[in-house]
């Protein structure tokens, strides 16, 4: 019975992930299942207001180099009760097309109170929250925060993810000491496993050797 059991584990994970990845990329959850996620582009819980082109499921997708400096981070983290949670990670260009012509439609802003409060619409493009090209689509950029695993609250950051104002910038002034605390481990725990930090963004980073330096991809997120 106990191996019938264990073969129906197998078979539903692997119905889970059932994408058949181009080579060289893997499913964060493969990696390490530990990691938290919440792909907000599969959903409407995002600056545009409604799932994004491209994710279907809600799967976090990763180059495997990538992956596997992830998995060292949270090996750290849990050691003292923490957990990186994870954003977005791999990101099909049609989705950064779908960004682009959002932008471009400049009376639709059904989520400005809550992403954009203070920037105009027409400025995004300028100040770099929205471009025609993304880190992302190279598959060894990540957006991420931190939680504390008992809770599952994430650690205060000072602003919310994808929030795009100042207030977002790795090194703004006008938050507290212990929100610029959680900002640094955030940022040296990255940093020290090979990632580079993005200036607009704390949460923010890309591998620094990652291997698609030039590939941007466009397979849907399954």
């Amino acid at each position: 019975m106990k191996s019938l059991i264990i073969i129906f584990i197998v078979l539903v994970s692997s119905q889970i992930n059932s994408q058949t990845l181009p080579q060289g990329f893997s499913y964060v959850s493969e990696i390490d299942a530990t990691i938290k996620k919440e792909l907000r582009y599969s959903t409407s819980n995002n600056f545009i207001g409604q799932p994004i082109d491209g994710y279907i499921k809600d799967s976090l997708i990763i180059s495997t180099p990538a992956a596997k400096a992830l998995k060292k981070i949270q090996t750290k983290l849990m050691l003292s009760g923490l957990s990186l949670k994870i954003f977005d990670a791999y990101r099909p260009q049609q989705a950064v097309d779908h960004f682009v012509r959002w932008a471009e439609a400049v009376n639709d802003t059904l989520m400005k109170q809550y992403y954009y409060p203070d920037v105009k619409k027409l400025d995004l493009f300028r100040r770099g929250f929205i471009a025609s090209k993304s880190g992302h689509t190279r598959g060894s950029t990540v957006d991420l925060s931190i939680v504390d695993v008992k809770t599952n609250k994430e650690l205060d950051m000072g602003s919310s993810y994808d929030f795009f104002g100042e207030a977002s910038h790795p090194f703004f002034k006008n938050i507290t000491p212990n929100q610029k605390k959680n900002r640094m481990l955030l940022r040296n725990i990255m940093i020290k496993n090979g990632f580079i930090p993005y200036d607009n963004e704390w949460w923010h980073f890309t591998l620094k050797e990652e291997p698609y330096p030039t590939t941007y991809f466009n397979f849907t997120i399954e």
